[in-house]
């Protein structure tokens, strides 16, 4: 038995038209997750220094004289090795 060739095509179906669609905005929720996500990358000698996410903030918190203790719970790199 063949199988039927089934070429994809790049139109709409005849009962779709592309106006019922509305706009489209490219990167329309681009901003609020860059607003989102707070990602910092260490150099590998300075991630040496710090066993986990707590200390690196731990030493920051030091630094800007805000020293408070951490939530209660693991720390991301012990949830993720767990």
């Amino acid at each position: 038995m063949k199988k039927a060739n089934r070429k994809p095509t790049d139109e709409l179906r005849p009962e779709y038209k592309r106006s019922d669609f509305g706009t489209l905005v490219r990167g329309k929720y681009a901003q609020k997750v860059a607003e989102a996500t707070n990602v910092v990358v260490l150099e590998p000698q300075v991630a040496q220094a710090f066993p986990n996410d707590r200390a690196v903030n731990k030493a920051l918190r030091g630094c800007f004289g805000t020293e408070r203790s951490p939530p209660a719970g693991p720390s991301v790199q012990e949830r993720r090795a767990g």
